[in-house]
């Protein structure tokens, strides 16, 4: 009987044990915890499931819920909005690796000691077998729609290759068939940044300092990529921050900052004060190894056998995931799929602030009827 036939309060953090987990690379968990989140009710007939996957950072949290926190995509998501939650059951899941509620590094061992820097390498398609062992117990067996934004593109794309048969229909936005050497060498200049801190101990900093200064740093690195050159032009010119003076020695500590220097310290200081550097690592590590097609051929081939739908939308300013790999992902899809541009100056975050603009393709393609 399906976990969720008696209807539970929306937006609360659940786990569930799924078991061991062998992984792609060769790594092996021996107990598999993963958090989720649901709104909504799942229909008698098991029909009307829908899987929000998020991004990099994201939590769980992709809505409002009984808390009346606010969600990431509650433009997107909630009662009478494109995914009414009236209708269909939504599910978001923290990826394998995670840290808000999943198995990951900053988790226990059998032993009861921090995972540490012997947490093994997960790929996400390990976090795609993962989740599709929630599925069974949530009595899931096909999925109305799968969709997500960038890591969460990532992993709708890969659930429709993994489990060609659980995928009804999938939207992929900002994001692309495999990770492109830009977009890997970005991630590498991220993960130095959190190594090279010297609290970072080899990732085993648990009972002591954590590498803040190297999470901050990798956040700098990674928040110039999801904004376009425009927006921080628009926002902050070179004009200096209140009240410093920015023509210092560049030698001091004690400089004045410019502006959009005190935007991206306030940007490293949000993510360091929730996030964790390993699990940092470990989600990068994996948006860096992301292509669809390994070991199954091309793109096309990758995806022969599903009967899903999809949708593919690209933010028009982004300069992490051009749009024209979106039109490359489309033309290599089995079935002829246009692609949905997002306008929007911002850049590559238009997928988080932005999103309403592809409501109409969701609700004509997808969300018309449950």
């Amino acid at each position: 009987m399906p976990q969720h036939s008696v209807p539970v309060r929306d937006g609360v953090l659940r786990h569930a044990r799924i078991g061991s987990l062998d992984l792609e690379t060769g790594g092996h968990l021996p107990a598999v915890s993963l958090a989720y989140e649901t709104w909504g009710s799942l229909n008698a007939d098991a029909t009307n499931a829908v899987l929000v996957a998020h991004a990099l950072t994201g939590s769980t949290h992709v809505a409002r819920g009984s808390s009346g926190e606010d969600g990431w995509w509650d433009a997107l998501v909630g009662p009478g909005k494109t995914v009414d939650t009236d209708r269909f059951f939504v599910v978001s899941i923290n990826m394998l690796g995670g840290c808000y509620g999943s198995t990951g590094p900053s988790s226990v061992d059998p032993q009861g000691l921090p995972w540490g820097s012997r947490f093994p390498f997960v790929t996400v398609r390990d976090s795609v077998r993962a989740e599709a062992r929630l599925a069974d117990q949530l009595g899931i067996r096909t999925w109305h729609t799968v969709l997500g934004g960038s890591l969460g593109g990532a992993r709708a794309l890969e659930w429709a290759a993994t489990e060609p048969g659980r995928v009804q229909r999938c939207a992929v936005i900002a994001c692309t068939a495999a990770s492109s050497a830009e977009q890997i060498a970005f991630g590498q200049a991220q993960l130095e940044a959190i190594r090279l801190d010297p609290d970072f101990n080899g990732g085993d900093y648990y009972n002591g300092r954590a590498p803040v200064a190297g999470l901050g740093l990798a956040r700098r690195i990674a928040h110039i990529t999801y904004r376009s050159e425009a927006e921080l032009e628009y926002r902050f010119k070179n004009d200096p921050q209140v009240q410093e003076d920015p023509l210092g020695s560049a030698l001091s500590a004690a400089r004045g900052r410019y502006a959009v220097e005190s935007y991206l310290d306030h940007q490293a200081h949000k993510l360091a004060g929730r996030f964790d550097a390993n699990s940092y690592l470990l989600l990068t590590g994996a948006l860096m190894s992301h292509d669809v097609a390994r070991g199954r051929g091309t793109v096309r081939q990758a995806l022969a056998e599903t009967g899903t739908e999809f949708l593919i939308a690209a933010v028009d300013s982004d300069r992490l995931y051009f749009p024209r790999q979106s039109y490359d992902l489309a033309a290599a899809l089995p079935h002829k799929t246009d692609v949905h541009m997002i306008s929007a100056p911002i850049g590559h975050d238009g997928f988080l602030t932005d999103v309403e603009q592809i409501g109409v393709p969701l609700r004509e393609r997808f969300f018309g009827s449950a």
